[in-house]
């Protein structure tokens, strides 16, 4: 019992005397860079996985020996895998706009 009464009274007293924490000064620029490095790897790794289909449609069409539902699978593969690139590479571009009017309206803060 006292070992119960010692140790919530030294959770207590501890949850009394915490130090106190100060907020961190606004950066935006930190936030900026940290969206602009995730998008920058998300962008790479959706390129990777659009040339990586985009080289399985070609060896496929290649492969298809004149059978049109594989010449037709294969066409469809490569068809969506460049859809898919131009979509990333336009979002890449868009969202570089869209942080290159953001400095511009609030200003860069250093």
């Amino acid at each position: 019992m006292k070992k119960i009464i010692l140790l919530h009274s030294l959770i207590i007293t501890s949850l009394i005397n915490a130090s106190t924490v100060y907020a961190q000064s606004a950066d935006v620029t930190k936030v900026q860079t940290f969206i602009h490095s995730i998008i920058q790897i998300l962008v790479t790794l959706a390129g990777l996985v659009a040339t990586g289909f985009l080289i399985w449609g070609g060896i496929g069409y290649i492969t298809s020996s004149g059978n049109p539902e594989s010449l037709d699978r294969s066409k469809k593969t490569i068809l969506y895998s460049v859809i898919g690139l131009v979509i990333v590479l336009a979002a890449f571009v868009l969202s570089n706009i869209i942080t290159q009017l953001a400095t511009s309206a609030f200003g860069a803060t250093q």
